[in-house]
């Protein structure tokens, strides 16, 4: 089966009834797990970041609470997870804001791992990339924006 472009589903969609795209969502939304947190997102979440913000900070303390620290094996391991799933978020939000407060977030709770990731070289890696790509995201932000951000960033340890 071809797989139609994005214009081409747009054209479709407009000349289905009200009746039709919502049997279309609720279909979206039974197929994959991503399909029906975007949606709960865009219905609930949307309108309010810092909130959505606020709940994602909870759902990765718990991860981080819940972390396996006898190895660095696992650590990294779920440290990777946790990675993703803030990409995720910060996919569906689609606001550069949001992605630079979940990732300084992340890179503060790494900080505050025990044991200290600094003594392993791949995690030591892994956050070093991290603050790099949050001063890649924050150079294209305004001004204001800019100098908030980077003094967070300064903040956290190398």
């Amino acid at each position: 089966m071809k797989i139609e472009s994005v214009v081409t589903i747009k054209k479709e969609l407009q000349h289905l009834s009200h009746a039709e795209l919502m049997a279309l969502c609720l279909r979206l939304a039974r197929f994959k797990k991503e399909n029906k947190a975007l949606l709960t997102y865009l219905l609930f979440k949307a309108h309010d970041e810092d909130d959505y913000v606020a709940s994602v900070k909870e759902l990765l303390d718990s991860d981080f609470e819940n972390m396996n620290t006898n190895s660095y094996f696992y650590m990294k391991k779920t440290i990777r997870k946790i990675l993703r799933q803030i990409k995720t978020y910060a996919r569906y939000s689609n606001s550069k804001t949001t992605e630079i407060e979940l990732l300084l977030y992340f890179c503060e709770r790494l900080n505050g791992l025990k044991p200290n990731i600094h003594r392993n070289q791949t995690l030591k890696n892994l956050y070093a990339r991290q603050k790099l790509a949050i001063a890649k995201k924050v150079a294209v932000l305004h001004e204001d924006l800019q100098y908030d951000y980077t003094v967070q960033l300064e903040e956290l340890r190398d």
